[in-house]
C-alpha cells in the first residue's frame, strides 16, 4: 500500500503472487484498485473481455453477493484472483453517505474474504493509491502491511504524508470499534539500483529513517522485470533465453530474496520457524 503512483505496488504484488504459488501455495490475489491493473496483468482485461463478477459485486451495501462467486481461478496454477474493474470506483461513493452503523465500511472487505478464507492459505491484495475508503477497508482487514518504497525524496515524502494520514484515519476507525492489529508492518524498497550512488544514499537514509520497518531485501530496477511488466508478465513468466541472461538472473535473484523474506514473516505469524 502507498499514496503513490509509480511505486511498483501492482508489480511487486504480482511478483509475490507467483513466489508463492510456485512454491505451493494456494494463493488469492484482491484486486482493490478501479484501474484493474493487477486484474490485467492475472490475464483478465477488466474493461474489453471480462463480465463477470468483481470485488465491488462482493462488498457492496446493496444485495452483495458471495466472494466464493467472484473468485475466479488464473491461468497460473496455484492463484487465483477476485478481479476489479472501473465500477469499482462506485463503493467510495456509497461509503461517503453510507449510514448504517451495522455495516460499517471498513469491515466489508474482512467480511468478504472471511467467506472464503478456507480456501487459501495465503491473501494478498493490491490497494489504490489513494487513501480512501477502499484502502482503509483494505488495511482494516489485513494482517500485516507492505508498503513499496522507490528511493527518492518525492517517495519518501509522499509516504510520510501517507503515514501520517493512515494513522489518523486508523484511529478514527479504531473508536468506532474496529480491531487493528498488524503483525508485520514493513517497507519494501523498489525500483532499487546499487550502482547508483544518489539512490544508493536515498536507501541508507530510509533505513536510518525507518530502521527495521525496512525489509533487507529489494526489488532491483531491472529491464528484465519492466519488460515482463510490458508484457503483463512476471519474471517468473519469462524465458531466461530470450533476454541477457546476467540480467534475467539478478532480477529473478531480487524478487526471490524479496519472496523467501515475505514467507519468513509469514511463518513468523503462522508460529512456524
Amino acid at each position: 500500500m502507498n499514496f503513490k503512483g509509480g511505486s511498483s505496488k501492482s508489480t511487486t504484488c504480482v511478483h509475490l503472487a507467483h513466489y508463492f504459488a510456485l512454491r505451493g501455495y494456494r494463493v488469492l490475489v484482491v484486486d482493490l484498485d478501479p484501474q484493474g491493473s493487477l486484474t490485467s496483468m492475472c490475464g483478465i482485461s477488466p474493461e474489453i473481455e471480462f463480465d463477470g463478477l468483481t470485488v465491488y459485486d462482493a462488498i457492496r451495501y446493496d444485495d452483495p453477493v458471495s466472494m466464493a462467486d467472484v473468485v475466479v481461478p488464473t491461468y497460473f496454477p496455484g492463484l487465483s484472483i477476485a478481479p476489479s474493474r472501473l465500477m469499482l470506483s462506485e463503493f467510495e461513493t456509497e461509503s461517503a453517505v453510507h449510514s448504517n452503523p451495522d455495516q460499517p465500511f471498513f469491515t466489508r472487505i474482512r467480511n468478504a474474504l472471511s467467506q472464503v478464507e478456507d480456501d487459501f492459505d495465503l491473501v494478498l491484495m493490491d490497494s489504490p493509491p489513494q487513501l480512501g475508503f477502499l484502502t482503509i477497508a483494505g488495511m482494516a482487514a489485513a494482517s500485516s502491511l507492505i508498503v513499496p518504497l522507490t528511493p527518492s525524496m518525492l517517495d519518501v515524502s509522499s509516504t510520510a504524508q501517507f503515514l501520517e494520514l493512515a494513522g489518523a484515519y486508523m484511529g478514527v476507525i479504531e473508536d468506532a470499534g474496529a480491531t487493528l492489529q498488524y503483525d508485520h508492518f514493513k517497507f519494501l524498497i523498489t525500483r532499487d539500483e546499487p550502482t547508483d550512488v544518489p539512490s544508493q544514499q536515498l536507501t541508507s537514509f530510509m533505513r536510518a529513517l525507518f530502521q527495521d520497518r525496512v525489509m533487507s531485501a529489494t526489488a532491483l530496477k531491472s529491464t528484465a522485470i519492466s519488460d515482463a511488466t510490458m508484457l503483463k508478465q512476471s519474471i517468473y513468466e519469462v524465458v531466461r533465453s530470450e533476454m541477457t541472461r546476467a540480467t534475467y538472473d539478478r532480477a529473478k535473484g531480487s524478487m526471490d530474496a524479496v519472496g523467501r523474506e515475505v514467507e519468513a514473516m509469514i511463518h513468523e505469524s503462522w508460529g512456524r520457524k
